[in-house]
């Protein structure tokens, strides 16, 4: 009875850390993604971007980063210098 409760609970922590880690993988992806289209985009397709309405991909990561504080906050740091850089020299900062 043991052997199954202890099998159970590691099978368990094993789908957690996937899990973990496959979101980890995820938000990477997209905190690059994010950065990329800063660097190489022109300050004047940033300012167009700037208007347009988020897709449903992206409504849905706002959503995942509004609701899990300590992803936003690993999506933040990776992505918040070369944004705010590119914005400064593009004059998107008030």
């Amino acid at each position: 009875m043991k052997k199954s409760i202890a099998m159970a609970v590691f099978v368990s922590a094993l789908i957690v850390a996937r899990t973990v880690f496959a979101q980890g993988i995820l938000l990477d992806f997209a905190a690059d993604k994010v950065v990329k289209k800063y660097q190489e985009g022109t300050c004047d397709q940033l300012k167009a971007q700037k208007n347009e309405a988020p897709t449903e991909k992206e409504k849905m990561a706002i959503e995942f980063l509004r609701n899990d504080s300590q992803a936003r906050v690993t999506f933040i740091d990776k992505i918040a210098a070369p944004v705010a850089n590119k914005m400064f020299e593009c004059g998107m900062f008030p």
